[in-house]
């Protein structure tokens, strides 16, 4: 043998060793089912390491899952208005009649600069529901939508949830592509998956990882009853992601992207998402109820720790699972028995290693629901079944009491609650529920703001309430009016209309 056959000989073996090496590793990244492949797929793997022609199956191509996902993930841009707030130091009436102020005062209505911020968020239904993050919409007095396609529209809040930082938006459209629900308990880790959305104003970006990570509580939500179990990736997610899809390769929506673990704001290598289960749930309850319906165990819980059982000063019976710290009284969690010092370690069937998983899983639930408790008690298992119980301590489902509204030029108005105006020593006078028309967001109409009185030429009109307001703002039409009022915080404010 010749020096070049032997060398041969040696580029021949490495290249068959580095095909059979990346072999294994296209079978070791395929998705959760991997191991239901169809006979066509086997033959493909078998093909491969066989040395015959070998096609990619279906289930690792990126290309068709970002073509399914790509046109439902939409692009959010949140106007915030900062109108001036501070107590109006010269009368309105001077100012609107141009009567000089006295001793030299400022003020008046002076409209806060406008920010447009922008996220993400994901068609889930072909009538124009879309889920995105919460923190996406909050304070948001417009939202305007973008497609992949460059349409555009204005949505309409359903509802919100700060504990799952997610919110439900609605625009008027038919026909739309979306995301269809996949199941976020059968992703596993090492599954391959793709963020989709709008990082840094990129519009339609897509980037792919794999499930580094389930159950993540990384402290993220400032609400005192977040629930957080987030699903880790290293799939790119920066800035604009927020409220973008993360799917699996076939094209099922598995998690709604949030957060980011970064000390700069820019993506470091973690980002994590809301898995699927938890956003359906929220979302057939805003669409159903209009709020999110909380069920609780009754229990204040911890995660079974080596520093728990110092702290306890025993050793506990098992390395995971989640230790009753106190029952409330006349709870579900008390009813069926449960006691400080018990450990569950399973909800329905399902293990509950840490508290991030049971809150998650229990946050799924309705008030009224039943779930059967493993624990563990002096070492012993146990089984009971606790009827889960609301914030009032009731099984009744909450539903959001959504109020009349009345539209003038763009503008919804409500009547101002009792409670707000008792609050606010209030005899009568409108709210502001959202502003859509262009006259009246340039001259500083904000949602909330209550309006309680209004000028024309002829006079100062106090207002009653909607019906008086419309009356009001009918009889003037095509006037220059100043409209004045109070934020529900009592600050006096007013805006002029021409």
């Amino acid at each position: 043998m010749s020096k070049r056959q032997f060398f041969l000989g040696i580029l021949l073996a490495s290249l068959i060793g580095g095909i059979v090496a990346l072999a294994g590793l296209s079978f070791l990244v395929q998705p959760q089912n991997a191991t239901n492949f169809d006979e066509k797929q086997q033959a493909s793997f078998v093909n491969l390491l066989s040395g015959e022609d070998f096609t990619v199956p279906d289930g690792i191509n990126f290309v068709a899952s970002a073509e399914a996902v790509v046109p439902a993930v939409v692009h959010v841009k949140s106007q915030v208005s900062y109108a001036s707030r501070g107590r109006s130091q010269r009368d309105p009436i001077q100012e609107y009649f141009g009567i000089p102020p006295r001793d030299n005062q400022g003020g008046g209505s002076q409209q806060g600069p406008t920010t447009m911020s922008s996220g993400s968020g994901v068609i889930i239904s072909p009538d124009g529901y879309i889920v995105t993050n919460n923190h996406v919409v909050e304070n948001s007095d417009r939202l305007e939508i973008s497609l992949d396609n460059n349409k555009r529209y204005v949505a309409k809040v359903i509802g919100t949830d700060p504990t799952t930082d997610l919110a439900l938006l609605k625009i008027d459209a038919e026909g739309l592509p979306f995301v269809r629900f996949g199941d976020s308990d059968k992703t596993k880790i090492g599954e391959w998956v793709l963020a989709v959305g709008n990082p840094f104003d990129l519009n339609s970006t897509v980037t792919a990882g794999i499930i580094s990570a389930k159950a993540r509580n990384i402290r993220i939500l400032d609400n005192n009853l977040a629930i957080e179990a987030f699903l880790q990736t290293d799939a790119v997610v920066n800035p604009g992601n927020s409220g973008g899809a993360l799917v699996n390769l076939a094209g099922e929506l598995i998690g709604i992207n949030t957060a980011i673990a970064s000390s700069t704001g820019t993506f470091s290598g973690y980002s994590f998402a809301v898995p699927s289960t938890l956003v359906k749930k929220v979302m057939d309850d805003l669409m159903q109820y209009g709020t999110a319906q909380r069920a609780l165990l009754g229990v204040s819980i911890l995660n079974v720790s080596p520093e728990l059982s110092d702290q306890l000063g025993y050793e506990l019976p098992v390395e995971q699972g989640v230790y009753i710290g106190s029952v409330n009284e006349k709870s579900g969690g008390e009813e069926a028995g449960l006691k400080q010092g018990d450990i569950i370690i399973s909800l329905d069937g399902k293990v509950t290693n840490s508290v991030a998983t049971l809150q998650e899983m229990v946050a799924r639930k309705r008030p009224g629901d039943k779930v059967e408790v493993e624990y563990l008690r002096d070492g012993k298992a146990n089984k009971t079944n606790v009827t889960l119980k609301n914030f009032s301590g009731t099984t009744d489902i909450v539903k959001k009491v959504i109020p009349k509204t009345y539209e003038f030029q763009g503008v919804n108005f409500e009547e101002v609650p009792d409670s707000v105006k008792g609050q606010l020593k209030l005899s009568g006078g409108a709210l502001i529920s959202s502003v859509s028309g262009e006259k009246w967001r340039r001259s500083g109409a904000r949602p909330g703001f209550i309006i309680t009185s209004i000028m024309t030429e002829s006079g100062r009109r106090k207002i009653s309430g909607v019906e008086n307001l419309l009356e009001v703002l009918e009889d003037t039409d095509g006037e220059d009016i100043v409209v004045l009022g109070m934020f529900q915080d009592g600050t006096e404010y007013y805006f002029e209309i021409d």
